[in-house]
């Protein structure tokens, strides 16, 4: 685990017990190659200091881009990772086209039904020995 002088800029936070968003997370460290993210549960105190520091009192529904100490939610975060992966994930960056509104609507729409669609687990994933070391 990661100490705090150790936090990476770029902090995905997400919700352990969703499968989809450990699926996210699976993802990343496939294709996050230079390693530019880390990763901390939303279930865990890291997480909550986090988001207490940045500013967020109520967790909103949504995987959370911690960014210099500032919180990106919902489609934010998402075109944020996408944009950070680069290579041929650029391309769903045509989705900053859309309003904010709309983009924000159709993720809520996606988070609502996450569990349903998806599953989830009665615990948060277990990282391997070599994924710990990105996690906060």
């Amino acid at each position: 685990m990661k100490s705090r002088e150790d936090v990476h800029t770029n902090i995905i936070l997400f919700d352990g017990i969703c499968n989809l968003c450990n699926g996210l997370v699976k993802f990343m460290f496939k294709y996050d190659k230079k390693a530019v993210f880390s990763f901390a549960s939303l279930q865990s105190e890291m997480a909550k200091d986090l988001l207490k520091e940045a500013g967020i009192t109520e967790v909103p529904d949504s995987v959370i881009v911690i960014r210099e100490g500032k919180a990106l939610v919902k489609s934010e975060a998402a075109l944020y990772i996408i944009q950070k992966l680069g290579g041929f994930f650029r391309l769903l960056l045509i989705l900053r086209f859309l309003p904010l509104s709309l983009r924000n609507k159709i993720y809520d729409e996606i988070a609502k039904r996450r569990y349903k669609w998806f599953g989830k687990k009665e615990s948060c994933m277990i990282p391997t020995k070599e994924q710990r070391k990105r996690f906060l």
